[in-house]
């Protein structure tokens, strides 16, 4: 059947938004309101991260590649020295484990508060958005008081971590988990069983399963569709010791995505009150590494957005010869032009959205 070109036109979509902060350009082809193909264009801020490894001494890398995004700065951290703890073999000690648990599920519960509020304020829910990020200030605070910054923590170290959580912090850790659970369930509401929400979500962007096996799809956009892979399951820092499944949904579309972040949320309050009941009376912190790395090590997590993938290679000096991160939006942008075909161009920013972006992650 041959296609009319002359009903199509080409929108260019970014790389500035009013709702994303992150330059992601995309050249959308539409035939009326319906979008027929989306074309990603990234690198608008790329920094060379990756090639600074190869200029500055291993230890200080550490602090360098939280910065890639503040929003995943702790577990960049915990990737980073999990693969260089790879190369030099050394066991992390039980107590770090358990805390390095701790501090991914506090990043885990700011990274979906915050996402959520963006979603609000994506379809126009104003004062759903600030809600959502009020509770989101509740765990800011805990990361405050734990590791003395809110986004950026610097509390890994290879072989370890450098800050230890005491009993009272362990308490207000708690309480304020609590308080959060709470406030969460009357917002969950709104976002799960408004009428208005649910007219902007349900239907829109739909993947299934097989669509997700075949782009690569992961984290909550794979669950979304019905993939039951969380990485934490691999049993990486203190995971194997605690009590938990992947959250799912068989739906596929902004509304799936939505329902699996939020309970998402919940299950991270959850493994934070066993990883608390769980820490170890040893409080040795880390294990001593000396030398310089040689070898190669690959590691993969589960960021708060989907795995992630860091590779380090060393041949003995205090540069690495080659540190590779790859990031759960890069993962995400094929079933994210996959799922804008033939959707509406005013549903194009929520569809951006539901994949959780990070852009600086991405192009580092």
């Amino acid at each position: 059947m041959a296609v009319d070109l002359s009903r199509r036109s080409v929108i260019p979509y970014g790389p500035q938004h009013p709702v994303l902060p992150e330059p992601i350009h995309l050249d959308l082809v539409i035939e009326d309101e319906k979008v027929v193909e989306a074309i990603p264009s990234i690198g608008f801020i790329h920094r060379g991260l990756e090639g600074l490894a190869m200029k500055k001494d291993f230890n200080d890398m550490q602090y360098v590649i939280e910065r890639i995004c503040g929003i995943c700065s702790f577990m960049h951290g915990m990737g980073y020295c999990e693969a260089l703890e790879g190369i030099f073999e050394v066991e992390v000690p039980d107590r770090a484990k358990y805390l390095r648990t701790i501090w991914c599920e506090m990043s885990r519960i700011h990274s979906h508060l915050l996402w959520l509020g963006l979603l609000a304020d994506g379809f126009g829910f104003e004062s759903l958005f600030y809600q959502a990020w009020r509770i989101r200030e509740k765990i800011l605070d805990m990361a405050e008081l734990t590791t003395g910054g809110r986004l950026i923590a610097s509390v890994n170290k290879i072989g370890g971590v450098l800050k230890d959580i005491d009993d009272d912090m362990t308490k207000a850790i708690l309480k304020n988990v609590g308080e959060i659970e709470e406030e969460l369930k009357q917002i969950e509401k709104t976002f799960l069983l408004d009428y208005t929400v649910q007219s902007r979500l349900k239907g829109v962007g739909v993947l299934t399963k097989e669509q997700i096996h075949e782009l690569g799809g992961v984290g909550p956009v794979a669950r979304a569709s019905g993939v039951n892979v969380d990485l934490r399951k691999r049993g990486y820092a203190a995971y194997k010791y605690l009590d938990f499944e992947p959250i799912t949904s068989n739906d596929g579309d902004c509304y799936a995505r939505c329902d699996v972040r939020l309970h998402e949320v919940y299950q991270s309050i959850d493994i934070i009150r066993q990883a608390i009941a769980k820490l170890p009376e040893d409080r040795t912190l880390a294990t001593p590494v000396k030398g310089n790395p040689d070898g190669e090590c690959f590691v993969r997590l589960e960021q708060s957005r989907g795995e992630a993938v860091y590779y380090a290679k060393a041949t003995g000096g205090k540069f690495l010869d080659r540190m590779r991160i790859r990031t759960p939006t890069f993962a995400n942008i094929p079933s994210l032009c996959e799922m804008l075909k033939g959707a509406t161009l005013s549903d194009v920013g929520l569809l951006v959205i539901t994949i959780d972006p990070c852009i600086s992650c991405t192009e580092r």
